[in-house]
């Protein structure tokens, strides 16, 4: 399928944009061979870096735009004054079907307002969500939402955890993915209302979901489930407290091995080991956040990675394309309307 997949690309979002846009590229063309970018931004920026990188000059098509959405620019004011952005112009062309996806590294608020705007949500999904992967002790778990939604009711909840269901069975690969709902505590009688009843739901869906009921904070990192639901305020609280957490035993570990002769002489000693470290901890390893819910697939990078972290969240847009991920969440969601619908009437 990468044969035929063409993904729209927001050349000018981003910290280091465009240069680190088109040297990701360069890495993508190894790793995801035959796949061909619509390369949106101003040109006269474009060209000359693409003469540096002639392997991206032939699997590009420059669209040519010289307005961009700023950091500053907030969701509302870019949506009605960016219409001819390199961002929006990006989300248009899979809108069109020029494109199959989207990858953008500019203003998070701007994408989801432009995205939700011009590609509408999927039947059945009332909000869109966005997820991201995160790694843990045996292997990683999908999390979601992480900010777009602050407050959630549980069909909101529900519908979160039926596409995080489908990408950990059908991207990650697992056969049966573990379903938890995050919470203050494991009883049932613990957290609000809306994740109270979004655990009723999910523990009789007639959906073939392993819902293993509540998790804590601490599950995250153990790998208790690998589909992790919650609303927008608390997914963000937490992922930015575990990448808080991951920064400072990196900052630890640097210090006690080069804060004296015999931690340096030990950091030489297990320098393999440490490599290993390093890149389990690499945040551009698991940069691409995910926004699932939409009527096409939009991929957000972080704003400050550099080309290896983009050429990633390349590749989390390829995976969704390539797996068909938003067929596979319209049948689930089929059947979950059809079961409710039954219980009506």
């Amino acid at each position: 399928m990468s044969n035929d997949m063409t993904l729209a690309i927001d050349a000018m979002g981003g910290d280091a944009a465009p240069a680190m846009v088109v040297e990701g590229l360069s890495i993508c063309k190894t790793k995801l061979p035959g796949v061909r970018y619509l390369l949106v931004g101003d040109e006269r920026q474009l060209e000359p870096l693409l003469i540096q990188y002639p392997q991206v000059k032939d699997i590009c098509t420059i669209v040519h735009t010289e307005e961009v959405v700023t950091n500053d620019d907030k969701p509302a004011v870019a949506l009605r004054n960016r219409r001819n952005s390199s961002m929006r112009l990006a989300i248009n062309a899979v809108k069109s079907g020029d494109a199959d996806g989207i990858v953008s590294a500019g203003n998070t608020g701007a994408l989801m307002a432009m995205a939700k705007f011009a590609l509408r949500t999927l039947p059945g999904i009332d909000r869109p969500a966005i997820a991201t992967y995160l790694p843990h002790r045996t292997g990683g778990s999908v999390m979601l939402d992480l900010g777009a939604n602050v407050e959630c009711d549980a069909d909101n909840l529900t519908q979160f955890a039926v596409m995080g269901e489908v990408y950990a069975r059908n991207v990650l690969g697992l056969e049966k993915p573990k379903v938890g709902l995050l919470n203050i505590g494991e009883e049932d009688l613990k957290g609000n209302d809306s994740v109270k009843q979004a655990h009723t739901i999910l523990r009789d869906t007639p959906l073939d979901i392993d819902f293993y009921g509540f998790v804590e904070g601490d599950d995250i990192g153990k790998g208790t489930v690998d589909v992790i639901v919650t609303d927008g305020f608390t997914g963000n609280i937490a992922l930015k407290t575990v990448e808080g957490t991951a920064q400072l035993l990196v900052h630890f570990l640097k210090d006690a091995l080069t804060g004296s002769f015999l931690g340096k002489l030990g950091a030489f000693i297990a320098k393999p080991a440490l490599m290993t470290f390093k890149k389990k901890m690499d945040p551009r390893q698991y940069n691409g956040a995910m926004f699932l819910g939409l009527n096409g697939i939009c991929v957000k990078s972080h704003g400050g990675t550099d080309a290896l972290g983009f050429a990633n969240a390349v590749g989390v847009a390829h995976d969704l394309v390539h797996h068909g991920f938003n067929d596979l969440i319209k049948k689930d969601l089929e059947r979950l309307m059809d079961a409710h619908s039954g219980e009506d009437s």
